[in-house]
């Protein structure tokens, strides 16, 4: 869960730590504990590093005025060793001849750690990275080749890495290796780049090589090396164009990432819609010819999994079974080759759902992966792919990411009730022409609501709890809205299908605490108004998303928030934005950073 970035060049207008701080900053979402850089200049390794946000320990340590045209970075979000100065990458060999960053977990450190301990090495930090630092240290004392010692380094050490390796041995070279963590490479005549993700070197160049598990070698700046099990890689036909521009993972102009990402929503919507069709119908082939269909993820792609799983059940008439990722092993030795597991993931690295997709993979079931990184590993492990077009999420919180997770899964429940044959072509066709829709109706919903949802979120941020309930199809979105509430503004949130709320939340209900209702315009509607009654009877601040023009709800609920009525396809999509906007103007309120929420990171790639 931590970023890194490395540049190496022989002739720029721009200093290389420049670029690199640059790059780091736009990495930052990946983890904010600790930042630092290393450079070689003049046969010597600096390195600059400190526990703190880019910014602060940028300007107090002057990165920018790091000499050197080879320089490597990394933004860390902490796993082994609190944050410190002295946790921070890079980490160095004892000789202060080699430095690493390193995004992952070595699980076998501590083991590694007293055989080199037992040769006389000396460790500066508690983290398993450093241990990689001297390994290569002694492979190199016996090898005299860093490449070789590289690949005898990532034989002996077992966990999930991406590494970024400089040395005064091989002044102009960046070293790398992958293994479950995210590392691309980018291209240009004069510069390379390795990164954990494409926003750290947009600026410079579009051109984008994604490593695969197992590849390591090195770049230059005028050389790209990628080897695997040995063998040379011909990489030159894996080269992309990415299509977005440094600009659209910009704020343009809106105070946080999150906000423009919510804004952003109609847009991903719509080229969802127009890009995954294809791919949704190669998965449908896979959904028919499975037995029992599994749900997986983790976080907000799992309450998009919930939705996926409501659709499915209600087109398809079909029941899959939908788990959290972290609780995969649970299913071990119940599942088979007639399985399907769809897993969700907007990174395609998260650690959890990647163990579970290879945990099916073990016994030949097919897996469909939702994602939106091009190339990411759990997608390449997958039988079947659906890349949402959601574009850069930078924000920490997710956004874009579950309402285009939706969408897919919406049109993948229909796609498979088609060929499935319980749902005929003209009620899919009908049902198509209504999510054409999406991108119209919550753009219509956010400009309608977003005042009142900044002055409700103002209201909240004066609370110490809150809950939101709903039924049916409206319990996921409650979920996800609890699950921003807490994550950005700290307020403990907890979403309850309404029914429980009398078997004990209720208990907790006393004068003006608030409750978020999520009312739908269906069969739930009745039975939510006397859920909203019992709470108001007790004192309870309410507050609802309730159906347009619904009149007897208006005037029930302390503040209504009108949502244009819409067809349950598209009840996920323009109900979730007033929960997204409510979260983050009760964070801004509260004077927090809705982008950089603590002690969380944008993908999970350590279990």
């Amino acid at each position: 869960m931590c970023g890194i970035i490395g540049v190496t060049t022989l002739e720029t207008f721009t200093p290389v730590s420049i670029i690199v701080r640059r790059g780091l900053e736009k990495l930052e979402y990946r983890g904010y504990d600790s930042v630092g850089i290393a450079s070689i200049h003049h046969g010597m390794i600096i390195v600059k590093k400190a526990k703190g946000k880019i910014a602060d320990v940028s300007r107090a340590l002057k990165f920018d005025d790091t000499p050197g045209n080879t320089v490597i970075g990394h933004t860390r979000w902490a796993t082994h060793g609190r944050p410190s100065d002295e946790n921070a990458h890079p980490h160095v060999d004892c000789k202060f001849k080699i430095a690493i960053v390193h995004n992952g977990i070595i699980q076998n450190f501590l083991e590694l750690k007293k055989e080199l301990e037992s040769k006389g090495h000396k460790f500066r930090s508690e983290t398993d990275t450093e241990v990689i630092a001297h390994l290569i240290e002694d492979e190199y004392n016996d090898t005299g080749n860093l490449l070789e010692a590289l690949r005898r380094v990532t034989s002996k050490i077992k966990g999930s890495y991406a590494l970024g390796i400089i040395s005064v041995y091989t002044p102009n070279t960046i070293y790398f290796a992958k293994k479950d963590s995210p590392l691309i490479i980018g291209l240009t005549d004069k510069m390379k780049f390795i990164a954990s993700d494409i926003p750290a070197f947009l600026e410079y160049t579009n051109e984008v090589i994604v490593l695969r598990d197992g590849e390591l070698g090195y770049i230059t700046p005028n050389e790209v090396y990628i080897e695997h099990h040995g063998k040379p890689v011909d990489w030159r036909g894996r080269v992309f164009t990415v299509s977005w521009t440094a600009e659209d993972a910009a704020r343009k102009g809106y105070p946080h990432f999150m906000l423009k990402e919510i804004h952003e929503q109609p847009v991903a919507l719509r080229e969802t819609l127009w890009g995954i069709s294809r791919e949704v119908e190669e998965a449908a082939k896979l959904l028919l010819e499975s037995k029992r269909i599994f749900i997986t993820a983790a976080g907000t792609s799992y309450h998009a999994g919930l939705i996926g799983e409501y659709f499915l059940r209600r087109y398809a008439k079909t029941v899959p079974i939908v788990f959290i990722a972290s609780e995969h092993r649970g299913y071990e030795g119940v599942i088979d080759e007639d399985d399907v597991l769809i897993a969700i993931s907007q990174s395609g690295e998260t650690i959890d759902t990647l163990m579970a997709v290879r945990m099916f993979k073990e016994v030949n079931a097919k897996v469909i992966a939702i994602s939106n990184v091009i190339g990411s590993a759990i997608p390449r492990e997958s039988d079947a792919s659906i890349y949402t077009r959601a574009g850069p999420e930078i924000g920490v919180a997710a956004t874009k990411t579950f309402t285009t997770q939706a969408l897919t899964l919406e049109l993948l429940a229909l796609t498979y009730a088609k060929v499935k044959g319980s749902l005929n072509n003209t009620e899919y066709n009908m049902s198509i022409k209504i999510l054409e829709k999406a991108g119209e109706a919550t753009s219509k919903t956010i400009s309608m609501v977003e005042g009142l949802c900044k002055r409700i979120g103002e209201i909240i941020a004066t609370k110490s709890n809150t809950y939101y309930l709903s039924r049916g199809l409206g319990v996921p979105i409650a979920m996800e809205g609890a699950l921003k509430l807490k994550e950005i503004s700290y307020i403990h949130a907890e979403a309850y299908p309404a029914g429980e709320s009398k078997h004990g939340p209720i208990a907790l209900i006393e004068e003006g605490f608030p409750a978020i209702y999520v009312i739908l315009n269906d069969y739930t509607r009745e039975l939510m108004v006397g859920n909203v009654m019992e709470f108001k009877a007790r004192g309870a601040l309410t507050i609802g998303l309730i159906p347009e023009g619904d009149t007897e709800l208006k005037d029930l609920i302390d503040f209504p928030i009108e949502i244009e009525y819409v067809h349950p396809l598209l009840s996920p999509l323009t109900y979730t934005p007033p929960l997204q906007l409510i979260a983050y103007y009760a964070a801004v309120k509260r004077g927090y950073d809705p982008d950089k929420p603590r002690n969380l990171a944008k993908t999970v790639t350590v279990e």
